[in-house]
C-alpha cells in the first residue's frame, strides 16, 4: 500500500498530497531571517538614537562638540572591544540564549541612559550599551549560518543590513517629534525604544531554535535541503579553530577592508545630523527628515548589493568574482560621490550626492557579511566577530577623529578622509577570495 504524505496548504492548514507524493520543503528559515532583520532594525534605532538626540543633549547639558564626541566614543570603543567575546558567547551557548541575553542587556542600559545627569554618567551607560550591542551582529550571523542556503547568503545579509538602515532612516523622523512631545524631552525615546528591545528578545527566545532539526515548523524536506547545502552536522560541538582563522592573511585583509567601511558609516551615523545642522544650516525642526534621506538610499543599496551578488553566484558559479565586483564598484563610487557632496555649494545638491554615496557604500556591507558565511561555515560567528572588531575600531576612531577634524579644519577635511578610506577599501577587496575557507575541516570527535 502506498503511503500518502501530508502537505501543508498555503494558508497553513494541513492537506493531503496524492499517493507517493513528497512533501515540499517548508520555508521556516525565512521567518528566522525576518526576526534577525527586526533585530538589526532595533539595534540601529538604538544606535542612531544617540546621534539624533546629540544636538538636544548638547543643548540640555551645555556640552561642546568635542565633549559629546568623547561621550559617543565610550559606546564605540565598547562596541569594538566586545565583538570577539560576543561572537564566542554566541558560538558557546547558541544564538537562542545569547541573542536574548545581549538584547535585554543593552535595552536595560538604554532605559537607564534617560536617567543620566552628566557626561561621565552618560559615557558609562553608553559603554554598557556598546558591550551588549557588540554581540548582536556576530551572534545573528551565527544564527543565520545554520539556516540560510549558500545561494541566499548575500541577499539575506543585504536584507538584515537593510533593516539596520531602515532603523537609521526612520529614527530621526521618530525621535525629533518625540523629543518635543513631553516634558521628558530627549529622555523619552530612550525609554520607549528600550521597551521595544525587551519585547523582541522575549519573542526571539520563544520562536528561535539553534538548528532546523529542533524547530517545529521545519519539515523533513527543508531540514534535508539545509543539511545538504551547508554540509555540517546537526548539534555536534566543535572548538572554534582560532589558530587557523587568526593566522590566515585573508582574515586580516577582510578585517582591514571592513575597518575602512565601518569608519565611513560610523562617521555618518554619529555626525551626519550634526553636520546638516552646523554646516548646512538645517534647523532642528526639519533635521529628522533631511538626515533620513541618505539612509533610505543606503537601505536600497543593502538590498541591491545582496541581490546582485547572489544573482552573479547563480549565473557564473564564481563566488570570488560575484563577491568582489559588487564591493569594488560600491567602494569606488562612494569615494567619488562623497567628495562631490562635500564640495557642492547647494545644500540640496549636496544631500543628493550624499544619498548616492551611501547607496554605493551600502552595496558592500551585505557582501562583506556574506563572505564571513562563505569562509567561516559553522564558525561564521567567530569569523564575523574578528571582522567586526576591526570594523568597529574604525567606527570608534571615526567618532573622535571626525569631531576633531570638523572642529579644527572644517567638515570638508572629515569627508576627504572618508573618501580616501573608501578608495582603499576597494583596493583591499581585490585581494579577498570568498571561495576559500579560513580553516581546514577536522573530524568531529
Amino acid at each position: 500500500m502506498t503511503d500518502t504524505v501530508t502537505n501543508p496548504l498555503p494558508d497553513g492548514r494541513p492537506g493531503i498530497a496524492g499517493a507517493g507524493a513528497v512533501a515540499a520543503p517548508t520555508r521556516a528559515r525565512y521567518l528566522i531571517l525576518a526576526f534577525i532583520i527586526a533585530a538589526y532594525f532595533i539595534t540601529y534605532v538604538d544606535r542612531v538614537l544617540l546621534s539624533v538626540a546629540e544636538p538636544f543633549i548638547e543643548k540640555a547639558f551645555g556640552f561642546s562638540t568635542i565633549t559629546m564626541g568623547w561621550v559617543l566614543f565610550c559606546y564605540s570603543i565598547a562596541y569594538a572591544a566586545f565583538q570577539i567575546p560576543g561572537g564566542w558567547f554566541g558560538d558557546k551557548v547558541g544564538p537562542r540564549i545569547a541573542l536574548t541575553c545581549v538584547v535585554i542587556w543593552w535595552s536595560v542600559f538604554t532605559a537607564l541612559t534617560s536617567l543620566t545627569w552628566s557626561a561621565a554618567s552618560m559615557g558609562v551607560c553608553l559603554f554598557l550599551i556598546g558591550m551588549g550591542e557588540a554581540g548582536a551582529f556576530p551572534i545573528a550571523n551565527r544564527a543565520l549560518s545554520r539556516w540560510m542556503l549558500p545561494s541566499e547568503r548575500a541577499i539575506a545579509q543585504g536584507s538584515t543590513h537593510a533593516g539596520s538602515r531602515l532603523g537609521s532612516a526612520l529614527t530621526p523622523m521618530m525621535v525629533v517629534p518625540l523629543v518635543g512631545a513631553t516634558m521628558l524631552g530627549w529622555r523619552l525615546p530612550f525609554l520607549l525604544f528600550a521597551a521595544v528591545g525587551v519585547v523582541w528578545a522575549l519573542l526571539w527566545y520563544r520562536f528561535y531554535r539553534n538548528t532546523p532539526a529542533e524547530h517545529r515548523l521545519v519539515n523533513q524536506a527543508e531540514q534535508e535541503q539545509i543539511s545538504r547545502a551547508l554540509g555540517f552536522r546537526g548539534n555536534a560541538k566543535r572548538r572554534v579553530p582560532w589558530k587557523q582563522i587568526l593566522s590566515n592573511p585573508q582574515m586580516w585583509l577582510l578585517g582591514a577592508m571592513y575597518f575602512c567601511y565601518a569608519y565611513d558609516i560610523g562617521a555618518f551615523l554619529s555626525w551626519f545630523p550634526k553636520y546638516l545642522n552646523a554646516a548646512r544650516g538645517v534647523d532642528l525642526k526639519h533635521l529628522g527628515f533631511y538626515a533620513s534621506l541618505p539612509f533610505v538610499a543606503g537601505l536600497l543599496g543593502d538590498i541591491t548589493g545582496g541581490v546582485v551578488s547572489d544573482a552573479l553566484v547563480k549565473r557564473t558559479s564564481n563566488l570570488r568574482f560575484a563577491r568582489r565586483i559588487v564591493s569594488i564598484v560600491g567602494f569606488w563610487v562612494s569615494a567619488v560621490t562623497v567628495l562631490c557632496a562635500a564640495w557642492a555649494a547647494d545644500p540640496m545638491v549636496s544631500l543628493a550626492w550624499f544619498a548616492v554615496a551611501l547607496f554605493a557604500l551600502e552595496l558592500t556591507v551585505g557582501v562583506s557579511w556574506a563572505i564571513t558565511l562563505d569562509v567561516g561555515g559553522e564558525f561564521a560567528g567567530s569569523v564575523s566577530a574578528v571582522m567586526n572588531t576591526m570594523g568597529n575600531i574604525g567606527a570608534a576612531m571615526a567618532v573622535a577623529v571626525t569631531a576633531r577634524l570638523a572642529s579644527n579644519f572644517g567638515w570638508a577635511s572629515a569627508f576627504l578622509v572618508i573618501a580616501a578610506l573608501a578608495a582603499i577599501a576597494g583596493l583591499l577587496t581585490l585581494t579577498i577570495d570568498a571561495s576559500r575557507s579560513f580553516y581546514r575541516e577536522e573530524p568531529v570527535g
